[in-house]
């Protein structure tokens, strides 16, 4: 009796051993963002998940297979642009896996295969364009990267969401090229402003003109003005030219009175016209 207990204890240990590997194999647990695809014999049979799958051991297998959002560093990249301008250029890829089921078959390892279909979609995409395109309308072109991407890996199951392109390193001599044309522009700019605001003054001056040709009195005012402002400030004798449009009307007063015979000089004798005179201000 007691040699039976001690043949049939190693063999019931043996069995539980067993019993709990076959539960081991057999029980999966998956989290909320993982799915797995399953094969029985090497055919696909089903994706299962989240939660509890059972398996059967040595029958059947599992892939697991991440849901969630990954992120992926393109390496820097030498490109040359249209316009035939070496450059790095490096970018970030965000996707994930809409389909296990073709995330697994279709495609040997999806990870990598897109980091590398990233890499060429990216030179190819940035080739196109010329340098200024490149660094105006980065958002532009990293929404061309994705779309192509987004159409090229459909068929894995896996979903492009965005690519953002970092930076974009020039060489030296590109930099101080790029520079010199940025001040270049700042100065076409500011000459333009430069004569457009000597046009504005000057419009300005030929409308004041006209207002004070049209009425000779505000001219004269205008002159008046001056000599206020001249005297207030400085106490020398200036010499300030009369306009001959003041003076006008005193002249025409002197040759009717040349024109007019004078009754005491019955020869005809005219007076001499007194000579124009200048004014002095004090």
């Amino acid at each position: 009796m007691l040699a039976s207990t001690v043949v049939a204890l190693p063999i019931l240990v043996f069995a539980v051993v067993v019993a709990m590997i076959f539960a081991f194999a057999a029980v999966k647990i998956l989290r909320q963002y993982e799915r797995a695809v399953v094969f029985t014999l090497g055919k696909f049979q089903a994706v299962k998940g989240p939660g509890l799958v059972l398996m059967i051991p040595f029958i059947q297998e599992m892939v697991r297979v991440d849901l969630r959002i990954q992120v992926i560093e393109i390496p820097t990249q030498d490109v040359i642009s249209r316009d035939n301008v070496s450059m790095k250029v490096d970018a970030v890829l965000y996707f994930r896996v809409v389909d296990p089921e073709r995330a697994i078959i279709q495609v040997q390892d999806y990870l990598p295969a897109t980091n590398m279909l990233a890499q060429t979609t990216l030179r190819a995409v940035l080739g196109q364009h010329e340098l200024d395109e490149m660094l105006s309308e980065r958002k532009k072109l990293s929404t061309d990267v994705q779309s192509i991407l987004d159409t090229q890996t459909e068929t894995w199951g896996i979903k492009v969401s965005n690519v953002e392109i970092r930076t974009v390193e020039l060489t030296e001599n590109m930099v101080r090229a790029i520079a010199k044309q940025a001040e270049a522009e700042r100065d076409r700019r500011a000459k333009i402003i430069h004569a457009e605001a000597e046009f504005q003054a000057s419009q300005t001056l030929v409308n004041a003109a006209t207002i004070l040709s049209s009425i000779p009195a505000a001219m004269q005012l205008r002159y008046l003005q001056t000599l206020t402002e001249i005297g207030a400030e400085q106490n020398s004798t200036i010499i300030f030219p009369m306009p001959i449009d003041i003076i006008k009307p005193f002249l025409q007063l002197f040759d009717k009175a040349e024109d007019t015979p004078d009754p005491k000089h019955a020869n005809g004798a005219h007076r001499r016209a007194p000579a124009k005179p200048s004014v002095a201000v004090q």
